[in-house]
């Protein structure tokens, strides 16, 4: 099943972890868009530097610090996806307790082995 995804903290440097999401997210045939600070393309897929409403998001996929999240907080809610996952470093109580308040489902796990093993 096609999940549309939204990777925040998308980044053009291979070795970022961002960048072999959207990457790995392209293989298994999701379909992807993705926002960052630099404008480029990874796998096919334009990094947007400004807030796009998206329509129809299932998942967001944070790459961000909790620090760094703040500022998204109020545009996370607003596209009401089905699910946001907190990558690795990325885990955030108060974002957390707000997707709660907002009948948003979240995960504490990693976009790349969620896609290794199946589970995505």
């Amino acid at each position: 099943m096609n999940k549309k995804t939204l990777v925040i903290g998308a980044s053009l440097k291979p070795q970022r972890y961002s960048n072999i999401a959207i990457n790995r997210l392209v293989k298994y045939s999701q379909e992807v868009v993705a926002f960052g600070l630099r404008e480029g393309t990874v796998a096919g897929i334009e990094i947007d530097t400004d807030l796009m409403p998206y329509k129809d998001v299932h998942t967001i996929t944070l790459y961000l610090n909790p620090e760094r999240q703040k500022a998204y907080y109020d545009y996370i809610i607003s596209l009401m996806p089905e699910r946001v996952i907190f990558n690795p470093g990325t885990e955030n109580t108060e974002l957390q307790n707000l997707l709660k308040q907002n009948n948003i489902f979240f995960e504490e796990a990693c976009t790349l082995v969620l896609l290794g093993t199946n589970q995505y």
